[in-house]
Formats: C-alpha cells, sequence, structure tokens
C-alpha cells in the first residue's frame, strides 16, 4: 500500500515538473543575457542574470496602450459570457421547451469546428455587421469581444448547466414559497450557489481572449491604436534574428495578469472543480 502511494506521488511529482519545466524555462531566456541564449551549449541556470531583455520589451511603443486593450477586452469576454452562461443555463435546466436537446446538441457541435476554418467567414461577418454598427466592426476591439464572447459561451453554458442541475429544485421552490420573484430566485438563491461554476469558465473565457492572436491579427488591420498584446510580440520577429530574450520577457509580463486572475478566483475555482450543490 505505501508503495503504491509512494509510487503515485513520485508520478504526481513528475508530471508537476514536466508542466512548469516550460515555464521555468521561459522565465530563464528572459533574463539570460543575450550569448547565453545563442549559445550551442545550454544551461539550465545562468550565472549573470540580465533585465535587459524586459526594458526592451517596456521600451515598445504604447506598449501599455496594448496591455490595456487586452485587459479591456478579456474582462468584457468574461462578464459578458459568464452573464449569457449563467442565463442559458437556467433556462436549459430549470425550464422544458422544445428543441432544448438541439440546441445543447448544437453548443456541443460549435467546440469541435476548429477555429482557423472560421477565420475566413467570420472576417466577412465583421466586415459586413460593422456597417450597420461600427463598434463591431473591423478594426475595432468589439470586434475581438464579439468573437470571443461567441466561442467561450458553448463551453461556459455546458459547464454551468451541471452546476445549475445540481442545485435541487427545492430551493427555488422554498424561495418561491417566502414570497420571492423569479428575479429573486434567480440572482439570490442560484447565482451565488453556481459562484464556482462561474469561477472555473471565467479562467477558461479569460485565458481563450487574453491569448488571442489569431483573430486580433486578422480583424485589427489598420488600427495600430485598438492591437492587443500578443500583436506586440511581432516587433521582436526580424526577417534575420529574432529577439528571443524580448519574446521570453514579454510572454512573461503577459502570463502575470491571467496568474493575477486565477489567484483572484482560486477559492470559487477550487470549489467549482470540486462540484456544486449536494442535495
Amino acid at each position: 500500500m505505501r508503495l503504491g502511494r509512494r509510487l503515485l506521488d513520485a508520478v504526481a511529482v513528475l508530471v508537476a515538473l514536466i508542466t512548469v519545466f516550460p515555464i521555468y524555462w521561459m522565465v530563464l531566456a528572459a533574463v539570460k543575457p543575450a550569448g547565453e541564449i545563442q549559445s550551442l551549449h545550454q544551461r539550465p541556470w545562468t550565472a549573470a542574470p540580465s533585465l535587459d531583455a524586459f526594458r526592451r520589451v517596456l521600451a515598445v511603443n504604447d506598449f501599455g496602450r496594448y496591455l490595456l486593450n487586452s485587459l479591456v477586452v478579456a474582462l468584457v469576454v468574461v462578464a459578458v459570457s459568464g452573464l449569457i452562461a449563467f442565463l442559458a443555463a437556467v433556462a436549459l435546466t430549470r425550464f422544458r421547451f422544445r428543441f432544448r436537446t438541439t440546441l445543447l446538441v448544437t453548443f456541443l457541435i460549435a467546440q469541435m469546428v476548429p477555429i482557423e476554418a472560421l477565420t475566413i467567414p467570420l472576417f466577412f461577418l465583421v466586415r459586413d455587421v460593422g456597417t450597420v454598427v461600427p463598434g463591431v466592426g473591423l478594426n475595432t476591439l468589439g470586434s475581438l469581444m464579439l468573437v470571443h464572447t461567441a466561442f467561450t459561451l458553448p463551453f461556459a453554458i455546458w459547464m454551468l448547466r451541471g452546476f445549475v442541475g445540481a442545485i435541487p429544485d427545492e430551493l427555488d421552490e422554498a424561495a418561491q414559497l417566502d414570497g420571492a420573484g423569479r428575479f429573486t430566485v434567480l440572482w439570490r438563491v442560484l447565482l451565488p450557489l453556481v459562484a464556482p461554476g462561474l469561477a472555473a469558465t471565467s479562467v477558461f473565457s479569460f485565458i481563450h481572449a487574453w491569448n488571442d492572436f489569431l483573430f486580433a491579427r486578422t480583424f485589427i488591420i489598420s488600427e495600430a491604436g485598438n492591437q492587443t498584446l500578443p500583436m506586440a510580440l511581432l516587433v521582436f520577429f526580424k526577417p534575420d534574428e529574432n529577439d528571443w530574450g524580448a519574446i521570453m520577457a514579454a510572454s512573461t509580463l503577459m502570463t502575470l495578469p491571467v496568474l493575477v486572475f486565477f489567484l483572484i478566483v482560486r477559492r470559487r475555482l477550487v470549489a467549482g472543480l470540486g462540484g456544486a450543490v449536494k442535495d
């Protein structure tokens, strides 16, 4: 029994090391001098750490604006997708209507379609919608918010549906017997109990929007002021030689907001991974 437990612990430690090693190497490359990065004899440490790569990244024109744009897009996607997914999950769980199963299957199928296959159709769709609603057309942050919200909704709805379904109907009925209306039941009873699921889906939505490069490159064509943070990395990719130190430094800086967001919701996230409500 002890041998089996130790073997499982050893496997867990090995998996953890494999998972953490790319992050460690990214941070290490960010603080390595240029000579060590280009050396053919790589070492998993450096004797002369340097912050020059971070200085080059922060010296990029409008870096702060790119950071703000990415943050705004990610937070709006988290808020909008979370609200819509919660309402949709309640409707799909608490109400019976025609084509409910068909709608659920449609959400599942939407997750199977590769994003790359939809990029060109979405480009023309956003272009045409922009002629009617300028705020979500090409070269606007609204186009990124709209597309990322659409892509994160199927997963969020499927996940929150399980959390809402785990809440006993008796709670709704008890609240209504006490005089609570449907709106009160929705926001005062169901929402606090589904909060762990919202935390879990918010992490997914935030990472999906924060790390996006494909849609930002496709929809933001000529408006440099609306570019997002991943686009800032392009200045370090050069035809003759890439600045890998700056690329790793920028990647490290991009990881920090995700880490902060995770720390903010981690308590709810742990509860969400553990399950929802018990009868």
